[in-house]
């Protein structure tokens, strides 16, 4: 009989004890002596969190498709637990078999957002596994990151034995080839690692000699020998219709923030906006085909019994096929009873008529992202989006029935001015006047609801604005308590709500962002001082960090508001992306020019990702 890691008093005395005890449907049950690999797939975050991240599904399907491996899970405790296992020295457990992650081969970690770092110190630490890769020997599991942070490793290159650059579908078979056989021949840890370096798409940090001149910059990056990669090429899946997908998810006994299917019908983004890195390393666009979706959809809300499903892409409005899907979607919920999700839609009479087929109008809410102010600062961010496009997209959407808009905005964008902080405020305003001008008064349902949130603009790698000074805390307050005026200065301001993101966070992403290896004794230094859970508003607390970056004698200005220069070697320089660096360069210089960029159905702007040989480079091949 199965056994739970935590003994009964433990769990009927912390929050939650469900996120610990796994068994949940659909989870993947194996006979642990008869596979030759065990895998534990980590979200550094709460459960709700992770089991809400359609990568690791995708993975932990994936891996648990081989009659060789087991691939498990693994989260970040909450406060109230990882207390009682650091004072009781229990190690931390996969969910599937409760068995110690130190136990296993691999120890996989999701990289999706920089505040999740020092979470990434709390697992190995209650894991029991040594927090410098220099430090393991045969007995530790091989740890390995993934996802959109490991574009920038760097910042994390002491605690990792290897990264895995890209889409986790086409390598991964490889890599666990290789261990069993280098298990096979008695290779070491450290051979391991060196043939590793050699599969597409792999970074062993180890493997690689930093060096700085004496103003901190970075003046060389080598390989420590010749048959190590300079550069290394991320991995991208060219036929995402013809590969794996969690068709039976798994099902978790509690709330999580993502509580329903998920179906991604699309990889990548046509518009280009500047400030945008998914858009960039997500390169090119492909699309799942429709009639697979269909079949996805159907299958997936048998096997789990959610009663909703989303549609997953970062511009769900530029899925070519996606009024059939909708329609077909909203013929089989109206059968089942089941509610439909769109987010990432254009505001525009398609997107509204279709989200008034799959939205009760009297409980949503609309959201637009203009992201700047002044069509001056869209056209410099590259939004691709036209006063009249926003004000034509709020007036249907009034005619149409709503009455609630979320509209976001960014502040602290390259060449902003007071004009565009202002338009902040203006554009609010105008959104509102809107619905009192085209709804008869007769016909209203108390006041319009337009609810303005600003976040603060962190510059990300393999973006046009990687280069890019970023503005201090102090700064970011001023905008936004500026921003906060003028809203009080407008003629609808009643009907306006604003608010901002909080400063010290956005600071400390932006170092992490753009950090170097330096900065893996803050890291340490900051989860010593009791950081955790830094993305959590209620356990956020700024201090222990300042005296983190005091005690290293590293500067966050350092990190955050230097320009860089074209000719700086970045810390990532060492990873293709898919987009070029002379690419970035023309776009920051178009964007000083304040000069749009199609989007890559209108014209190809010759970004790079044409060497892939698919996706939406070659929807006419004839113009290429």
């Amino acid at each position: 009989m199965r056994k739970t890691a935590l003994s009964e008093d433990i769990l009927l005395s912390i929050e939650k004890p469900a996120r610990y005890i796994g068994n949940e449907v659909n989870s993947v049950m194996k006979d642990k002596n008869k596979t030759d690999v065990r895998f534990a797939m980590c979200f550094p975050d709460v459960y709700e969190i992770g089991m809400s991240h359609l990568g690791i599904q995708i993975l932990y399907s994936m891996f648990n498709t081989f009659d060789d491996v087991w691939c498990e899970r693994v989260y970040s405790p909450w406060t109230d637990l990882h207390k009682i296992m650091k004072e009781r020295n229990i190690p931390l457990f996969a969910l599937e078999s409760q068995d110690p992650i130190k136990d296993f081969d691999f120890l996989g970690i999701t990289l999706q957002y920089e505040m999740c770092y020092t979470n990434i110190l709390q697992i190995l630490d209650l894991s029991h596994i040594p927090m410098h890769a220099s430090d393991r020997n045969e007995t530790h599991p091989i740890v390995i990151g993934g996802g959109p942070c490991a574009y920038n490793p760097e910042p994390l290159a002491d605690f990792f034995d290897l990264f895995y650059i890209g889409e986790g579908e086409t390598a991964y078979r490889s890599l666990i080839d290789l261990y069993k056989k280098c298990r096979a021949k008695g290779c070491g840890r450290s051979e391991f690692l060196h043939r590793a370096s050699k599969i597409n798409g792999i970074y062993v940090p180890s493997l690689y000699n930093v060096e700085y001149d004496e103003e901190g910059l970075i003046s060389s990056f080598e390989p420590v020998s010749d048959d190590v990669p300079r550069i290394i090429h991320k991995e991208i899946e060219m036929n995402v219709s013809d590969t794996y997908y969690p068709l039976k998810p798994v099902v978790p006994f509690i709330k999580v923030t993502q509580d329903r299917v998920t179906l991604e019908i699309q990889r990548g983004c046509i518009r280009g906006c500047r400030f945008c890195q998914a858009g960039m390393l997500y390169r090119p666009v492909r699309e799942r085909n429709v009639e697979l979706l269909k079949d996805y959809a159907v299958e997936m809300l048998e096997n789990t019994g959610h009663e909703e499903i989303s549609l997953s892409s970062l511009s769900s409005s530029d899925y070519s096929h996606l009024e059939e899907l909708v329609g077909f979607l909203v013929g089989y919920a109206e059968d089942k009873k089941l509610n439909i999700s769109l987010p990432s839609l254009r505001i525009d009479a398609f997107s509204l008529d279709v989200m008034s087929k799959v939205q009760d109008i009297r409980k949503s809410s609309l959201t637009f992202a203009p992201e700047a102010g002044t069509q001056r600062l869209r056209n410099v961010i590259n939004k691709g989006l036209t006063r009249e496009d926003i004000l034509n997209g709020a007036s249907q959407a009034f005619l149409g029935g709503w009455t609630r808009v979320k509209l976001y905005f960014m502040l602290g964008l390259p060449t902003e001015t007071e004009d565009d902080m202002r338009g902040i405020a203006e554009l609010s305003n105008d959104i509102a006047r809107l619905y009192y001008e085209l709804i008869p008064k007769q016909e209203r349902h108390g006041r319009v609801q337009i609810v303005s949130s600003s976040s603060f603009f962190v510059p990300k790698p393999f973006t046009p604005f990687q280069w890019a000074s970023m503005n201090t805390k102090e700064q970011f307050l001023e905008k936004a308590h500026f921003v906060n005026d003028c809203m009080h200065e407008q003629l609808n301001s009643k009907s306006i709500k604003y608010n901002y993101h909080e400063a010290d966070v956005s600071i400390l992403e932006g170092v992490f962002a753009r950090g170097d290896r330096k900065l893996c004794r803050v890291l340490e230094k900051a989860y010593d001082n009791g950081c955790l859970f830094d993305a959590w508003t209620e356990t956020f607390r700024e201090e222990p960090w300042i005296e983190a970056f005091e005690e290293c004698n590293i500067s966050m200005d350092f990190y955050t508001s230097r320009q860089r220069s074209f000719d700086e070697i970045l810390p990532w320089d060492m990873i293709d992306a898919g987009v070029s660096r002379d690419f970035l360069k023309r776009e920051w210089e178009r964007a000083v020019r304040e000069e749009v960029t199609p989007n890559c159905r209108k014209a190809c702007s010759g970004c790079g990702a044409l060497v892939y040989g698919g996706g939406v480079c070659y929807e006419n091949k004839d113009q290429i």
